[in-house]
């Protein structure tokens, strides 16, 4: 039995094509779900604000994990591998990080 796949038609509004550029994501997480909350972080400037929330299920999450894992790997294979930051720019704070364990 062949499994019948859904179309999903997804709208776009205006606002929201727009995109919101953010180089800083605070991640948390209870037993329940995840919460990425996306910022931007400018040079000189010790304040910033979050622009956009996203709360969604474990499992939910771990899907996205999966799917940017399998985005970046198509992006790297057309376009080669994609380069990170060095150590210095890191701990200058510049660009996404893994939170430190306390």
């Amino acid at each position: 039995m062949e499994a019948k796949q859904r179309r999903l038609n997804v709208e776009l509004g205006e606002k929201e094509s727009e995109g919101i550029y953010s180089n800083l994501a605070l991640i948390s997480h209870s037993p329940s779900e995840f919460i990425i909350d996306f910022a931007r972080v400018m040079p000189g400037v010790q304040k910033t604000k979050v622009y956009a929330r996203i709360v969604m299920t474990p499992a939910h999450a771990k899907m996205l994990y999966d799917a940017l894992g399998a985005n970046i790997k198509k992006f790297e294979g057309q376009f080669g591998t994609i380069k990170l930051f060095g150590k210095e720019e890191r701990e200058k704070g510049i660009g996404f990080q893994a939170q430190k364990e306390q």
